[in-house]
């Protein structure tokens, strides 16, 4: 089912051309000023190809019109500290996103939601290992301590009025054996995940103590999501049905 919502939401050609300095997008938002009006049926672009973050959308009933993952290098510069790092990463990919829609009449006047995660020990920023020995090392720093896992969320509004959120949560790890941390290395898990580890998956098994938002950890912080697309008015549908029916079972 995720791979088929992914396939509908990431076309094989991009309709959008490269935005120019007039923008479909700033003809329409001029518009709207102009004349007041609302945009009739609000749509919403996630700068992200991530199934994590669109499973976690749809626990709060939001299903992205689009997804439009932004490429850019995501390394960190010389001295950068991690909360100016996930706030650039998350402003850049949002912006990426926004211009790539710029000029598409389908979705030119979306909301854009982009979010960027990064695990740090201290000032160390752990980032997505690339390969077995450095997963290793990851993990063995880890075990038995306590680091930090942050998350910007950025909101663009179709006026482009950017909105960034910064959440923390600390994540305290067991000591974890060397036959486990082999194990855990086999299973491939690890790849493609900021410091090296998928706390939703087989890792949730070494958290010793989590304190603050545990969806921010997974990879989108739910509650602050919420709170941005409240306060610009994006109207979120709850199914709390649904959800009621799940408890009766």
């Amino acid at each position: 089912m995720m791979s088929s919502l992914k396939s509908a939401l990431l076309p094989a050609f991009a309709r959008s051309d490269a935005p120019s300095r007039e923008t479909l997008r700033r003809s329409m938002a001029r518009e709207r000023a102009t004349s007041k009006a609302e945009i009739e049926r609000p749509r919403l672009v996630l700068a992200s190809a991530s199934p994590r973050r669109v499973t976690l959308l749809a626990q709060i009933g939001v299903t992205p019109d689009a997804l439009r993952p932004a490429s850019i290098d995501e390394s960190a510069r010389r001295g950068e500290m991690p909360r100016a790092l996930v706030t650039r990463l998350a402003k850049a990919k949002a912006e990426v996103a926004r211009d790539q829609i710029a000029n598409d009449r389908d979705l030119a006047d979306s909301y854009v939601l982009a979010a960027d995660t990064v695990v740090a020990m201290g000032r160390k920023i752990l980032m997505k290992p690339m390969h077995v020995e450095e997963a290793m090392a990851t993990l063995q720093l880890l075990s038995g301590r306590t680091h930090k896992v942050q998350t910007c969320v950025c909101l663009i509004t179709p006026d482009d009025r950017i909105r960034t959120k910064i959440v923390d949560t600390r994540v305290r790890f067991r000591y974890i054996n060397r036959s486990e941390l082999e194990s855990y290395i086999a299973s491939r898990e690890w790849r493609g995940k900021a410091g090296g580890y998928a706390i939703q998956g087989l890792a949730g098994c070494f958290v010793q103590r989590l304190i603050g938002s545990y969806t921010n950890v997974v990879g989108l912080p739910l509650t602050e999501v919420v709170g941005l697309l409240n306060s610009e008015k994006f109207p979120i549908q709850y199914n709390w049905l649904r959800y009621a029916e799940v408890d009766r079972v």
